[in-house]
C-alpha cells in the first residue's frame, strides 16, 4: 500500500526487484523454501514495513512465514491487538465492530431497544486513531491454510475505483455496501455522512441504506444534477480551505493529528455509473475534486465511473470465474492480488444497523450542543494563535461544531434577529468561545450595546462579581442616547489602524500576519469590536452620523489587512439611511449570521432564515448567497455555570497584572474620585476638571487655567442640579493643585438653591482662604477684585484666585451699571493676572449680554452648556453651529484652546446638597 503517490514508483521498484529474486529462486528450487529465499523474501518485507511506517514486531506472524506469494507480500499487514486500534476492526483480533451492530439493532427478548452507542467501549469520534485500510475480502497466502484479510486505503488516504462486469455488477454494489456499512459504523454517527448518484435510478443504488437519509447521513442525488453535486463538493473544498486549514496545515488529518479535535466530517461519494465516460465538462470536474477532495475530507468511491485523476486511487476489479464464484482483483501499490470478496451483508440486517444508526443519531444530536460541549477540551484553552484570524465554533450542526471565521476572506460580520430571537445568545456564545481559545496577547475585545440592557456589563468589575474578562479593554452599556461613544470606538479603531499602517511600513511589510513575523517581540493582537443594535449609532441626520459612516467606511475597508474586525449586530438594518449609496460598506461584511425571522441579513433571494426554529442560525461566509449557507444549533449561554464560569477561569489564568476594561455605562455618572484620579501630574498650570469625556479612554474632561486672556469657565443651564455639580467639580479640583492656602476661593451663592452647594464646597476647600458672598455684597466684592485686578496688571502682587459665582444672572439687578463693568474687566482681564471666573448662567441670553458689551465670547475660553439648546449656544462659538438638544447628565462642552468643535461631556457623579 502506498499512502503518498510519490513513493509508487519506489515501491513498484521495490515490487519488481522482489518478484523476479522469489521467481527466480523458486524456478531453481522447484517451488522449495530455501533458507536464501526466505531471508530475501523478508529482507525485501522489512524494507516495505519501513517504507510505510509500520512495526514489524507487530507483523502476524503467519504472514511472515507465508511469503511464497511475492504479490501478497505488501498488500495488507495483519496486525495483533496491540495494534488494532490503528487499523479497521475487521483487521483487528476479536469480533468486528458490524457483527455487534447487527446483534444490537434488533431489541433483545424483553423488546428493549440498545442503549449504548454499539455498547462497546472506545468509541471513535474522529479524535482518536483512524483505520488506514477498509476491508474488502480475503486471500489466501501461498500453499498455508489460512486466509488473510485484504483492505484498500479509504479516508484521507485515497479515492477507490471499482469496476465490474456485466454478470459481477451486482457483486460490486454489494462490495460498496458493505466498505460503506464498515465506515459509518465505525464512527460515531454523524461523522461520516455519504452521497450516493447512480446514473441509472433516480433512488441510487444499495437501497439497504436508506434508513440514513432519515437524519441526513445518506443523500441520494438525482441521476441528471451530476454538475451540482460536483458543485457543492467543490464548494466545501474551498470553504475547508479558507475556513479551516488557515493555520498552514495541508490537510484536516493533519489538522486533527495537532489539534486532537477532528472539526469536519468525513463525506464519502458513490459514483455509479455505466462504464461510459462522462461528459467533459463533468469530467474535468470529477478531476478537480478527485486532485482536491482528500485533504478536505472528500473520498470518492466511483463504481464503473471510468477516469484518470493525479490523485491517489486504489482499483478493485470484479471478475467471474468459469464456476460462477466472483472474485477481485486489488491493487494495492501496483502489484496486483486475486481476493475472494466478502459475502454480501443481509439486506434485512443492514436495515435493522442503518435504522440503529440513524436513531442513535438522532438521540446524539438531541445529546450534543450545550454551551459546555463548545469549549476546547481541558489543557487546550488559550492555545491557539490569531496570527492568521480568528476561527471559533458558536453552535453544532449533526453533532458537529460549526465555526466562524474573522480573517483576511472574512473581515467582519454582520448579525440580524428581530427581539427575542437569541441576538444576545448567540453574542455571548461568540465572545466566550474566542476568549477560551485565544489568550488576551492574542485576542482584544471592545464590546458596546446601544440598547438598555447589561448583557456585556459582566465581562467587566461589578459588586458582586469583582471578575472581569482579561480579553475586553472596553465595555460599554446602556449606550443608546450616547451615540458619541460608537463614534468614539471607530475614531480609536482607525487610529490604531493607522499605527499599525506605520509598524508595517517600517518593517517593509503590509498586512497584521507579516507584522508579526517582522516583529515577533511586539504585541499585536487581533482586535475584535462587536456593537448591538448598532443601527442606534446612525439614527440621526446629524455629524455624528455623518463622521460614524465615514470611519466605518474606512476601517471597514482597510482594517483586515490590520486585523481589526467588527462584528455588527441589529434587528432591521434595511432603514439605515446613511448606508443608502455606500454598498463599499456592507460588502466588507462577508460573514452574515441570521436567527430565526431575520430580514435583509442574508442576500436578497435568500429566505433561509425565516423558518429557522429557536435556538438556531443560519451562519454564511459567502456575503448572505444562498449556497453558503450552513444551519446550526447555538447552545445556552445566559445560565449560570456558563459564561461566568468561564470567566471565572479566565480571569484567574490572565487578570494578574492586566489592567481592568474601562466600563462606560450611560446610566450611571463617572464617580468625581475617579476622574480626580486619572488628572495628569505634569507640573504645568492647573486644571479644572467638568466631567468626563466620552471616548474610550474614559478621559477626565478638564479646561487648563494658565495666566492668558480668556481662562474663563462658564456653566449654562436652567437647573441647579447639574449645574452645581460641574461647578463644584471645577473648583474642588483645582483646590487639590495647590498645596494648603495656596489659591483664594471667593464663592457667590445668588440664589437661595445655591447656598447648600456653596457651604458643601466652603467645607470642601478646608485648607485654602474660602470669602463666601451673598447677592447684597455681591457688587462691592466684585468692584474690589476689578480693582485687584488693575492693581496687578501695574505690577501688583499675584496670587491664585478664583471666583464661583452660582447664577450670576441673578446679580444683575444689584450689579447696576458700574458693577457690571467691574464684572466685565474681571473676566476680560483677571485670567492674564491670575484671576479666573468659574460661573453658573442660567440664561445664555443674559450671559451673551454681558459678554457683548465691553467683553467678548472669547473672555469666556471655555463653557459647557446643559439643559440649553444648540441654537442658544451659537453665539458663544460663532460659526460652529452646534447641534445639541439637551439630555440628563451630558453637556455640550468646548474650549476654544483645544477644540475644533463642542464635544458632549458627562456630569460627574457629585454628592452636593
Amino acid at each position: 500500500m502506498a499512502r503518498r503517490t510519490g513513493r509508487r514508483e519506489r515501491i513498484a521498484e521495490t515490487f519488481d526487484d522482489f518478484h523476479r529474486a522469489v521467481g527466480a529462486a523458486l524456478g531453481a528450487a522447484a517451488g522449495a523454501r530455501n533458507t536464501a529465499v526466505r531471508a530475501h523474501a523478508e529482507a525485501m518485507f522489512e524494507m516495505w514495513l519501513r517504507n510505510e511506517g509500520l512495526d514489524a514486531a507487530h507483523v502476524d506472524p503467519g504472514l511472515r512465514g507465508g511469503l511464497t506469494n511475492p504479490a501478497l507480500a505488501g498488500v495488507v499487514a495483519r496486525v495483533d491487538a496491540d495494534r488494532s486500534a490503528a487499523f479497521e476492526p475487521w483487521l483487528a483480533t476479536g469480533p468486528g465492530r458490524l457483527a455487534a451492530l447487527m446483534e444490537q439493532a434488533a431489541p433483545d427478548a424483553a423488546g428493549r431497544e440498545p442503549e449504548q452507542w454499539l455498547g462497546q467501549p472506545g468509541k471513535i469520534d474522529g479524535t482518536g486513531p483512524v483505520p488506514q485500510l477498509w476491508r474488502v475480502g480475503a486471500a489466501r497466502i501461498g500453499q498455508r491454510e489460512q486466509d488473510f484479510p485484504v483492505g484498500v486505503p479509504l479516508l484521507d488516504e485515497s479515492h477507490l475505483q471499482v469496476t465490474s462486469t456485466p454478470g459481477t455488477r451486482t457483486q460490486a454494489e454489494a462490495l460498496v455496501e458493505t466498505l460503506l456499512m464498515r465506515v459509518v459504523s465505525y464512527f460515531r454517527p454523524g461523522m461520516v455522512a455519504v452521497h450516493v448518484w447512480d446514473v441509472g435510478q433516480f433512488t441510487g443504488a444499495m437501497p439497504g441504506l436508506y434508513p440514513l437519509t432519515r437524519t441526513g447521513l445518506l443523500t441520494v442525488h438525482d441521476p441528471g444534477r451530476l454538475p451540482q453535486l460536483l458543485e457543492e463538493l467543490s464548494d466545501r473544498i474551498r470553504r475547508v480551505h479558507t475556513r479551516v486549514l488557515v493555520d498552514g496545515h495541508a490537510s484536516l488529518q493533519a489538522l486533527a493529528e495537532a489539534t486532537g479535535v477532528r472539526s469536519e466530517p468525513w463525506i464519502v461519494v458513490v459514483l455509479a455509473g455505466n462504464r461510459s465516460a462522462l461528459p467533459e465538462e463533468d469530467h474535468r470536474q470529477l478531476q478537480r475534486v478527485a486532485r482536491g477532495g482528500l485533504a478536505c475530507g472528500i473520498q470518492l468511491v466511483m463504481l464503473d465511473v471510468p477516469m484518470t485523476v493525479s490523485a491517489p486511487v486504489e482499483t478493485v476489479s470484479l471478475k467471474e470465474t468459469e464456476a460462477g464464484v466472483p472474485y477481485a482483483v486489488s491493487s494495492m501499490t501496483g502489484p496486483y492480488a486475486t481476493v475472494l470478496p466478502d459475502p454480501p451483508l443481509p439486506r434485512e440486517a443492514v436495515t435493522r444497523a442503518c435504522h440503529t444508526i440513524s436513531d442513535e443519531h438522532e438521540r446524539w444530536r438531541g445529546r450534543i450542543g450545550s454551551f459546555a460541549d463548545l469549549l476546547p477540551a481541558a489543557g487546550q484553552w488559550g492555545r491557539s494563535t490569531s496570527v492568521s484570524g480568528i476561527h471559533v465554533p458558536v453552535g453544532f450542526a449533526e453533532g458537529l461544531p460549526v465555526q466562524i471565521a474573522l480573517d483576511d476572506a472574512s473581515p467582519h460580520a454582520l448579525i440580524g434577529g428581530p427581539s427575542g430571537s437569541g441576538k444576545t445568545n448567540l453574542l455571548l456564545t461568540m465572545i466566550s468561545s474566542m476568549a477560551v481559545r485565544y489568550g488576551p496577547d492574542e485576542l482584544e475585545l471592545y464590546l458596546l450595546d446601544f440598547k438598555e440592557g447589561v448583557s456585556f456589563a459582566q465581562f467587566a468589575p461589578g459588586r458582586r462579581d469583582r471578575t472581569w474578562l482579561p480579553h475586553a479593554r472596553l465595555v460599554g452599556v446602556n449606550i443608546n442616547t450616547d451615540r458619541e461613544f460608537g463614534l468614539a470606538l471607530l475614531q480609536f479603531l482607525a487610529d490604531e489602524m493607522r499605527r499599525r499602517a506605520e509598524a508595517a511600513k517600517a518593517h517593509e511589510v503590509t498586512k497584521l500576519e507579516e507584522l508579526r513575523a517582522a516583529d515577533p517581540e511586539g504585541r499585536w493582537p487581533r482586535i475584535v469590536a462587536v456593537i448591538d443594535e448598532f443601527q442606534y449609532l446612525f439614527a440621526e441626520r446629524d455629524a455624528v452620523t455623518k463622521a460614524a459612516t465615514t470611519l466605518l467606511e474606512d476601517v471597514a475597508r482597510r482594517g483586515r489587512s490590520q486585523g481589526i474586525h467588527l462584528v455588527f449586530a441589529s434587528q432591521d438594518v434595511s432603514g439605515i439611511e446613511a448606508f443608502w449609496g455606500r454598498p463599499a460598506i456592507f460588502e466588507q461584511f462577508v460573514l452574515r449570521i441570521a436567527l430565526p425571522r431575520a430580514r435583509r441579513v442574508l442576500a436578497d433571494l435568500n429566505d433561509a432564515a425565516l423558518d429557522l426554529p429557536r435556538w438556531h442560525a443560519v451562519v454564511n461566509h459567502e456575503s448572505g448567497i444562498r449556497h453558503g449557507n450552513e444551519i446550526l444549533r447555538v447552545p445556552d449561554a445566559t445560565g449560570k455555570g456558563s459564561v461566568d464560569e468561564v470567566q471565572r477561569a479566565l480571569h484567574e489564568a490572565y487578570a494578574p497584572g492586566r489592567t481592568e476594561p474601562l466600563l462606560f455605562d450611560g446610566a450611571r455618572a463617572p464617580r468625581f474620585a475617579d476622574l480626580l484620579a486619572s488628572l495628569p501630574r505634569d507640573g504645568g498650570p492647573p486644571r479644572a476638571l467638568l466631567g468626563q469625556v466620552i471616548d474610550v479612554a474614559g478621559s477626565a474632561a478638564t479646561v487648563r487655567l494658565p495666566t492668558a486672556p480668556g481662562r474663563n469657565i462658564g456653566v449654562l443651564g436652567a437647573g441647579a442640579g447639574e449645574a452645581v455639580r460641574v461647578l463644584g467639580a471645577a473648583a474642588g479640583s483645582l483646590a487639590g493643585q495647590f498645596p494648603p492656602g495656596g489659591a483664594d476661593f471667593v464663592l457667590a451663592p445668588l440664589v437661595p438653591e445655591a447656598a447648600g452647594p456653596a457651604a458643601w464646597l466652603a467645607d470642601t476647600l478646608a485648607g485654602h482662604p474660602v470669602q463666601t458672598v451673598l447677592l447684597d455684597g455681591m457688587r462691592a466684592r466684585i468692584e474690589a477684585l476689578a480693582a485687584d485686578v488693575t492693581a496687578r496688571l501695574a505690577g501688583g502682587e499675584r496670587r491664585p484666585t478664583f471666583l464661583v459665582l452660582y447664577a450670576a444672572d441673578a446679580a444683575d439687578a444689584v450689579l447696576e451699571r458700574p458693577g457690571t463693568e467691574a464684572l466685565r474687566q474681571v473676566l476680560r482681564f483677571g485670567p492674564e493676572t491670575d484671576v479666573h471666573v468659574l460661573g453658573w448662567w442660567r440664561s445664555a441670553q443674559r450671559l451673551k449680554t454681558l459678554l457683548t458689551m465691553g467683553a467678548s465670547a472669547d473672555d469666556l475660553g471655555a463653557w459647557v452648556g446643559l439643559d440649553v439648546q444648540g441654537s442658544e449656544l451659537g453665539a458663544l462659538a460663532p460659526g460652529l453651529l452646534p447641534a445639541w438638544s439637551p439630555r440628563p447628565g451630558r453637556g455640550l462642552f468646548f474650549d476654544r484652546a483645544q477644540h475644533a468643535r463642542p464635544e458632549v461631556v458627562i456630569v460627574p457623579e457629585l454628592e452636593v446638597p
